[in-house]
């Protein structure tokens, strides 16, 4: 009876560690197995000192000597060199077709492409439109400007100033006009 009971006994041993056991894990994965939420903490960002030092190395490696020049933009300009035909003061008839020619030169550093223009400043346009293409010409070189008037039937003193234009519409250099006298 002796072994029985110590049988029981063991049993009973084994049975409590199995219980405990139970107990155990119930604990280790009850209701409450959620993670607990741990709170936010707002950690301001710091200044990364090397970061600024880098920054500042690498912006003393740029000075006023260092950075390349930037290319300056073209100048224009033009110089009015001699009429090539229909002097100042030429007497002409009412309604008489006038074929005027000028010689200019380009005097600035811009070459003068499609988008230059001349465009009438004063005077009467003559039956001319009063805004024309500038003939088109490299920085430093000499170009003729042509145009086509028909003079005025009235008799008395005309002149047609005109002035060339850059693709900004901005004038430039020196005018340059036709001067006739229509005669009666």
């Amino acid at each position: 009876m002796k072994q029985r009971f110590q049988r029981e006994i063991s049993k009973c041993q084994h049975g409590l560690i199995l219980l405990f056991c139970v107990v155990l894990l119930s604990a280790c994965t009850g209701q409450n197995s959620a993670p607990t939420a741990t709170p936010t903490i707002y950690i301001p960002p710091t200044v990364d000192t090397l970061a600024i030092q880098l920054q500042e190395t690498e912006a003393a490696k740029f000075t006023a000597e260092s950075l390349p020049t930037p290319t300056p933009a073209c100048k224009n300009d033009l110089e009015f060199i001699e009429d090539l035909t229909i002097e100042d003061g030429t007497v002409v008839s009412p309604g008489q077709r006038l074929d005027k020619r000028w010689k200019v030169l380009n005097a600035g550093s811009c070459n003068w492409g499609l988008e230059y223009e001349v465009q009438l400043v004063a005077g009467p346009a003559m039956d001319v439109p009063i805004t024309q293409a500038l003939f088109p010409a490299i920085s430093g070189t000499e170009a003729e400007i042509r145009m086509v008037f028909t003079a005025p039937d009235e008799p008395g003193s005309y002149r047609s100033a005109w002035q060339a234009y850059d693709p900004e519409g901005k004038p430039f250099g020196e005018s340059f006009f036709i001067d006739i006298v229509v005669s009666e």
